[in-house]
């Protein structure tokens, strides 16, 4: 069984009520709201690893199709 509420005043307030008797016992999961990072005046991840595209000159050829191999040792395809 799931529900779904907001959070008014420090008090969980389900958007269907008196569905729970009082005193059932629950788990609460609390989904973040996501803040863009850029809004945030925060560099993403994304902008922050493009920075390092292209910066690595000396990798195999088939380095993209291949790096389990050249990371974990795994058998080429």
């Amino acid at each position: 069984m799931s529900f779904e509420g907001r959070v008014e005043n420090g008090v969980i307030v389900l958007d269907v009520p008196n569905q729970l008797a009082d005193g059932t016992k629950v788990e609460v999961i609390v989904r973040e709201q996501i803040v863009r990072a850029n809004q945030a005046g925060q560099t993403t991840l994304r902008e922050r690893l493009l920075k390092l595209a292209g910066t690595v000159d000396d990798l195999p050829a088939d380095m993209a199709e291949q790096h389990d191999h050249y990371i974990h040792g795994v058998p080429k395809k």
